[in-house]
C-alpha cells in the first residue's frame, strides 16, 4: 500500500530537503502543485484533505492557517514551522524522549517538528531531568553552533555570494536579545522553570550543528560521575537507532561530522568536576526534515528509518 503525502511550502530550504527523500522514500507517494497554483487556496486544500500525511513547510503564520483547511479527519498535519511547539493538541515530534512522547506520535493527527537548536539542547537536558540528576530550576546555559543552511534561502545566498563581507568569514552569534523562537520549547518539553542562557552561533560551512551545554557537577541534585553520567544517557537512549552516546576525552568534535544524515550523536566529555554535554547531528537532517519523515513513517506505521540514512 502506497500512502500519499503532500508538503505545503516545498520550495523553502525544509520543503526541498524533505521532497527529495520522500522522492527516493519508497512507501509513500508524493503529491505535487503545479507551480502556478502553488498559492491556490482551493488547490491547496482539495491536495492537504487527500493526503494520508500533510508537511507543513511554512513561515508560522502560515502555517496556523494552513491547519485551518484540513477538514478531513484521516489527514496527519506535520508542521515544520515553529507554530504548533508548544501548542496544547499537538504532540511533540521526538520520539526517542520517552515512550510517552513515542506513544503521542503514533496516534496523533497534529505533530509538532521540533526546532534545529532545540533537538540538540533537549536531547542533552531531558534524561537530566527525567533522572533526578538536576531539578527543574537549574541554571542552563547553551551555546549551539550551526551551518548557514539553517537560516534558510536567504541565508545561503548571502553566505554563496562570491562578493560577501569579510564578517561571514568568522563564525557569528545572533538572537543578542536572549528571545530566540526556540527557547518556549526548549522549556517546555525538558519542564525547567526558566529557558537556558543561549547563544546560537552560525559558520561558514553549509549543514551541521553541535549543540553545547556545559555543566558544574557540584550543582547537581545528586552526585554522578561522569562514568555514571554516560550509563544514565546510554540507558535512556538504548534502543533508539538514531541517536547514539559515546565519551569524548580528546581531539576536536566536528558540528558536520554526521551531515547529511538523521542521526545524531550525543557526546559526554570532561570529567567529575566539569562537563559538558555536546549533540553533534545535521541542523536539516535531524534537526529538520529527516525528523518530519521519522514521524512520518511512525504514524503510517512504517520502519522508522525507512528513507533515512
Amino acid at each position: 500500500m502506497s500512502f500519499q503525502v503532500y508538503i505545503d511550502g516545498q520550495a523553502g530550504t525544509t520543503g526541498l530537503q524533505l521532497r527529495q527523500k520522500l522522492e527516493q522514500h519508497g512507501g509513500v507517494e508524493l503529491l505535487l502543485i503545479p507551480e502556478e497554483k502553488r498559492k491556490d487556496i482551493a488547490e491547496r486544500k482539495k491536495l492537504m484533505n487527500a493526503a494520508d500525511v500533510v508537511f507543513l513547510c511554512l513561515p508560522d503564520a502560515a502555517a496556523k492557517e494552513a491547519v485551518t483547511l484540513v477538514d478531513n479527519p484521516h489527514t496527519c498535519i506535520i508542521d515544520a514551522s515553529t507554530a504548533h511547539r508548544t501548542a496544547e493538541g499537538w504532540a511533540y515530534g521526538f520520539p526517542e524522549l520517552s515512550q510517552k512522547h513515542h506513544d503521542a506520535i503514533l496516534t496523533s493527527k497534529r505533530i509538532a517538528n521540533p526546532g534545529c537548536h532545540a533537538t540538540g539542547f533537549i536531547a542533552a537536558a531531558y534524561p537530566l531531568l527525567a533522572h533526578g540528576i538536576v531539578t527543574e530550576d537549574f541554571p542552563f546555559t547553551c551555546y549551539s553552533l550551526t551551518g548557514y543552511s539553517g537560516g534558510g534561502k536567504s541565508m545561503i545566498a548571502e553566505y554563496e555570494d562570491p562578493n560577501r563581507s569579510y564578517e561571514y568569514d568568522s563564525p557569528r552569534q545572533y538572537a543578542l536579545p536572549q528571545m530566540h523562537k526556540h527557547l518556549p520549547e526548549m522549556q517546555k518539553v525538558t519542564g525547567i522553570s526558566t529557558p537556558p542562557v543561549f547563544m546560537p552561533i552560525v559558520g561558514d560551512f553549509y549543514s551541521g550543528m553541535a549543540t553545547c551545554i556545559p555543566l558544574h557537577t557540584r550543582l547537581f541534585q545528586k552526585k554522578v560521575t561522569k562514568a555514571d553520567l554516560l550509563e544514565i544517557f546510554q540507558t535512556h537512549y538504548a534502543g533508539c537507532s538514531m541517536i547514539s552516546v559515546e565519551a569524548a576525552n580528546e581531539g576536536f568534535l566536528a558540528a558536520n561530522e554526521i551531515k547529511e544524515t538523521n542521526r545524531l550523536k550525543l557526546y559526554i566529555s570532561g570529567n567529575d568536576d566539569r562537563l559538558t554535554l555536546v549533540s553533534v547531528f545535521d541542523n536539516l537532517g535531524k534537526g529538520a526534515s529527516g525528523a518530519a519523515v521519522q514521524n512520518m513513517n511512525l504514524v503510517l506505521g512504517l520502519p522508522e528509518t525507512q528513507g533515512l540514512l
